[in-house]
């Protein structure tokens, strides 16, 4: 098992290393320079510009010194936001996008799980057909759809809601159910049809002939035993909700990182792009790495070092 985790954990370092390094090397094969639109007076204050960027500097040396800079835990300085540094940027607008993307990852495996239980302990029933209408409703609504459909009727028309903004717990409402619409629809079905298999096999029917509650069963038995694709899902939700959460913020309002990413592609802000794609990556690599070790910990075959961790 330890080896399994840390050939997980080299690769992760591996994939992060890779990805800064396109990262970098994208950015400057962008033609032109990120300084061409500013207001310079002079040709002379646009070279102390450049120097004071490095961008007078090879590009070897610029890929070192980012490194460096990097692993000190530096992402460099804005070009567009008056000098403020990268890493302080993303450090204080994080909170809110963190807040936002945990409530909806919690909403969408506790609505999921309820909407998969039901439907497997009522199988081809009605309450199975309701509960998978609204899963088909989830998936086949893009949250780009949605969060403006529900801005317009719930907030501005019915006034439920406020339009934008998330000064409040009730503002959290509507922004967690466009993220969360497709992941519940997602895991409903997965837990759906793990369960069902689960439900049919020979442990549950020992579990019910010596007398046992259905809640029981299904929760001491069927739901622990069905758990592990959500178990192995949830390390890629969290990194999608929290990662994925940028429009939806632009949507909303929200002052979250989402608005410095869109801004800083529009501003051409080389070290903004750069440090949020990292950090993005960075949150991706480590859910996986994690969702990966909580298989590990909820798998005996794994824990017992068999194929499986190979």
């Amino acid at each position: 098992m330890l080896r399994f985790i840390l050939s997980k954990f080299m690769f992760m370092l591996l994939s992060l290393f890779l990805l800064v390094s396109a990262t970098f090397l994208l950015m400057n094969a962008i033609p032109g320079s990120p300084l061409q639109s500013e207001k310079a007076t002079s040709e002379a204050v646009q070279k102390n510009l450049e120097a004071y960027y490095g961008l007078d500097k090879p590009l070897y040396v610029q890929y070192g010194t980012y490194l460096k800079n990097l692993l000190q835990g530096d992402m460099g300085i804005s070009m567009k936001k008056k000098f403020q540094s990268v890493d302080k940027m993303i450090a204080n607008s994080f909170g809110p996008s963190l807040r936002l993307g945990l409530t909806a990852v919690v909403t969408s495996v506790v609505v999921g799980c309820v909407l998969g239980m039901i439907a497997a302990m009522h199988h081809r029933k009605l309450l199975d057909n309701l509960a998978m209408i609204i899963a088909v409703i989830g998936m086949a609504i893009p949250s780009l759809v949605m969060a403006p459909l529900m801005q317009y009727y719930l907030a501005f028309k019915w006034g439920i809601f406020e339009v934008a903004g998330l000064d409040k717990p009730m503002d959290y409402v509507l922004p967690t159910i466009a993220l969360a619409s497709g992941p519940i629809a997602f895991i409903a079905r997965l837990l759906r049809s793990t369960m069902i298999e689960v439900l049919n096999a020979d442990f549950i029917k020992t579990a019910k002939s010596k007398g046992l509650s259905g809640y029981v069963i299904v929760v001491r038995h069927a739901l622990r035993n069905s758990m592990l694709p959500v178990v192995t899902y949830l390390g890629y939700l969290t990194a999608g909700i929290i990662t994925g959460s940028v429009v939806i913020e632009k949507i909303f309002a929200i002052p979250g990182i989402g608005k410095y990413f869109v801004q800083s592609v529009i501003d051409r802000d080389y070290p903004l792009i750069m440090g949020i794609t990292i950090f993005y990556a960075v949150i991706l690599m480590v859910t996986r790495f994690l969702a990966d070790v909580a298989y590990v910990l909820v798998d005996p075959r794994m824990r017992a070092g068999g194929k499986g961790a190979k």
